[in-house]
């Protein structure tokens, strides 16, 4: 009963934060999952909900994909081109290094910018679209932290909560969707797998309407505000667990 709690427990946690924010699956449930699964029983399952969640997302911010094809494509199309580059990365570069450094620097980030009464808003700049694109690709192939860059970039722009999670949803749901393929190509799913989706899908789905609820009643500077929370809160749980998780 135990093992089934925590398993719902994790669902439930990255299921909400994703209808809330439009990333975080990945780093709120893993807390719960890894103290029951191997790394690859939980990272394989990770990308199954957090890809379902995310859907429900983008369907809630469709109307703003649409109106902004060529923006999100800056994003999508240079972090095809990062995602190998970050897998072949693991061959020479430890991950616990990968994450402790993005860890910190969400630290960072999230003290500069929760410590201003108001968060500045930076003018569109295509070019660094690209690049921020680019390396969270990646960021996804070398430590399944796709969402990190876009998030930060995304809360410093003039767009409205809509337009923001109208690039990170989207962008997110295509690196995990290629890595559930690659998984899946690698073998990691069995029939042992299907049982833990099945308790653990029905509940992410359940949670991510709730945080989808949320998202609709706060305001653009509430969601920008919230983004860099959860940059903090994030950056200090990859840090915790990279120095006091064995």
């Amino acid at each position: 009963m135990t093992f089934y709690l925590w398993l719902a427990a994790g669902a439930a946690a990255g299921g909400f934060i994703n209808g809330l924010a439009g990333f975080g699956s990945a780093l709120f449930a893993l807390t719960f999952w890894l103290q029951i699964l191997s790394p690859v029983e939980a990272v394989s399952l990770i990308v199954i909900v957090a890809v379902a969640s995310g859907l429900q997302g983008v369907a809630l911010v469709r109307q703003s994909i649409f109106a902004y094809p060529v923006r999100l494509a800056r994003f999508v199309i240079p972090a095809l081109l990062g995602i190998p580059l970050g897998t072949a990365m693991l061959a020479t570069l430890s991950p616990a290094v990968i994450k402790m450094t993005v860890g910190c620097s969400m630290l960072l980030y999230g003290a500069l910018f929760a410590a201003r009464k108001s968060m500045p808003k930076l003018s569109p700049k295509p070019l660094i679209d690209c690049l921020v694109g680019f390396f969270g690709g990646i960021l996804g192939g070398a430590a399944s932290l796709s969402g990190v860059l876009p998030t930060m970039w995304c809360a410093l722009q003039p767009w409205t909560k809509s337009e923001q999670r109208a690039v990170m949803q989207p962008f997110n749901v295509i690196v995990l969707a290629i890595s559930a393929v690659i998984f899946a190509a690698r073998g990691y799913y069995s029939v042992h797998t299907l049982p833990l989706v099945a308790i653990a899908l029905p509940t992410t789905l359940v949670f991510a309407q709730i945080g989808i609820w949320v998202f609709k009643r706060i305001e653009d500077d509430q969601f920008r505000r919230l983004l860099v929370v959860l940059m903090l809160f994030s950056g200090a749980m990859i840090v915790c667990k990279e120095i006091f998780v064995p």
